[in-house]
């Protein structure tokens, strides 16, 4: 008959083993919750996500606008200066020849900025364009052709003269200079008008292409 010393004995050993079967095919995950938000964070600062809580793109690019409505009419149109400078940039740094994660990457771009963009009432005009005319991203003169029949939607309904799409490079020059080592970034004109991707010789029409 075993002691009682031997029986508390062996039944620590056996929680401890327990404990440690527990430890290892469960790790423990260095979690924390910030006393002011309550958000749980992860290791570093940043917010902890479930497996349940993965991001759902479908859901970040088709949801509503973030931002409310921007009063201030001056603030309004600076913003808008500087958004239509930083698109154009995108779409004229764009490869022309890019890659299908290229592609996708552009493409969730503008539906998410049309998400975040600052102002909540144009944020929804820009979505309804989004709608009428999806990204165009087949090459870089596809992109940037795109967003200049995009943007002239828009001067159209401000009452603003169309801008003569053939000229976006010496408008939007960044100033960033070529890479010799990246055929891609080679300075070549855009094309003029918007009938024909002067790469896949597609139209472009109403709705997009090669999307």
């Amino acid at each position: 008959m075993l002691s009682r010393f031997t029986r508390v004995f062996l039944a620590i050993s056996f929680l401890l083993i327990l404990a440690l079967i527990s430890v290892f095919f469960n790790p423990p995950v260095r979690t924390y919750f910030d006393p002011w938000t309550g958000i749980e964070l992860s290791e570093g600062g940043v917010e902890h996500r479930g497996s349940d809580d993965m991001l759902d793109l479908e859901r970040v690019m088709t949801g509503d606008v973030i931002m409310g409505k921007l009063a201030n009419e001056t603030a309004k149109a600076e913003l808008g200066r500087a958004a239509w400078r930083v698109l154009h940039l995108v779409t004229l740094r764009y490869p022309e020849k890019p890659t299908p994660d290229q592609r996708d990457t552009l493409k969730s771009f503008f539906y998410v900025f049309a998400r975040l963009y600052p102002c909540g009432q144009c944020a929804q005009e820009f979505q309804q364009l989004l709608k009428q005319y999806p990204p165009q991203t087949s090459s870089r003169r596809s992109a940037s052709l795109w967003l200049c029949h995009v943007h002239n939607q828009v001067n159209k309904r401000l009452h603003k003269p169309e801008f003569d799409c053939s000229k976006l490079d010496e408008t939007y020059d960044c100033g960033c200079g070529t890479d010799p080592d990246n055929p891609d970034d080679e300075s070549t004109p855009l094309i003029e008008g918007l009938s024909k991707d002067r790469v896949t010789n597609e139209a472009l029409q109403k709705g997009g292409i090669g999307i």
